[in-house]
């Protein structure tokens, strides 16, 4: 059998090949696949010290093709249409039967906000997706880029390294939450805001922070009675003690559905936050990523209907 090298085939020969086998004919095949007929008998002639085989034979009623040929008819023809398809529309998803897993990275508010609506979604219109959230590292960049996160959902700040896409899904301000009976639930003014102890949700257990700094400007400072790493646990607290929280208003939103909370404006202003969804440039072109990114743009855009804090 005459070994043949990968290495050895021009994509263009295997062209040529089918061509001369659907036709039996140098002139119609070179006209086929827009050669002349001399380029045509060239490849031929390349063809057969490829393969050690003629391929063509004349014949009493024109040219046969030998059995090495046809052998290789169907398969080199399969594969020049599966390139083909590849080449001209790249991979399809069809969410409705698709099976598939991706990888997230989100902090327990965006789990809070985004994950519900989210998998409710995708319920109706991609059963067969599943998801894997995890907490979102310190190096979340590299962790991107080499493809163990298909997604971040974060607030994000500026310098994302190179090849990294971020892209708004909303924007977050903060509120004040009290237990429902609170003295302080009728008139959270300024002088009463710092007087009161308060809870601070500190994911990375770091002291201060945005309300701080802001009291700060003013002259003032707060006692903080409370730290927890977590959103989800401050409001329950709150709604059990004489503690203020001072919290993303979605937060308070869902906890005053299922604890006896008050929601209040802050008596001072209060620099807000957006939350982005970010993935790698690489990971752009791929339909069942892009599918993702625009599911959780379109739920993140319910998200932003949230009523106006009294």
């Amino acid at each position: 059998m005459h070994s043949v090298h990968l290495g050895a085939i021009d994509l263009n020969l295997l062209v040529a090949f089918d061509a001369l086998l659907a036709e039996r004919n140098v002139t119609r095949a070179a006209r086929r696949v827009g050669l002349t007929q001399p380029a045509m008998s060239h490849a031929l002639g390349r063809l057969r010290d490829i393969l050690g085989d003629p391929i063509l034979v004349r014949s009493g009623s024109g040219m046969l093709a030998t059995a090495r040929a046809e052998a290789l008819e169907e398969p080199i023809r399969r594969a020049l249409r599966e390139i083909d398809d590849a080449l001209r529309g790249g991979p399809t998803f069809d969410p409705k039967v698709a099976r598939r897993t991706f990888t997230l990275a989100i902090g327990d508010y965006g789990e809070l906000v985004v994950l519900p609506p989210l998998l409710a979604r995708l319920a109706r219109e991609a059963p067969g997706i599943d998801l894997r959230v995890l907490a979102i590292p310190e190096d979340y960049g590299r962790l991107v880029e080499d493809g163990s996160f298909d997604l971040v959902i974060n607030p994000i700040a500026t310098g994302l390294g190179a090849g990294l896409v971020q892209q708004k899904l909303f924007d977050e301000r903060f509120v004040c939450v009290l237990r429902k009976g609170h003295r302080a639930a009728k008139n959270l003014d300024l002088a009463s805001y710092v007087a009161l102890p308060h809870a601070l949700i500190a994911p990375r257990g770091r002291a201060g922070g945005f309300v701080d700094d802001a009291l700060a400007a003013r002259g003032l400072s707060r006692r903080v009675a409370l730290t927890v790493p977590h959103f989800l646990v401050a409001p329950l607290v709150v709604a059990a003690s004489d503690l203020v929280l001072t919290v993303a208003e979605r937060i308070a939103r869902t906890f005053a559905a299922m604890a006896p909370l008050e929601i209040l404006e802050p008596p001072l202003p209060l620099r807000g936050f957006s939350m982005w969804q970010v993935w790698h440039e690489r990971r752009r072109n791929d339909p069942a990523h892009a599918w993702l990114r625009t599911v959780i743009t379109e739920v993140c855009a319910d998200a932003k209907k949230v009523r106006k804090a009294r």
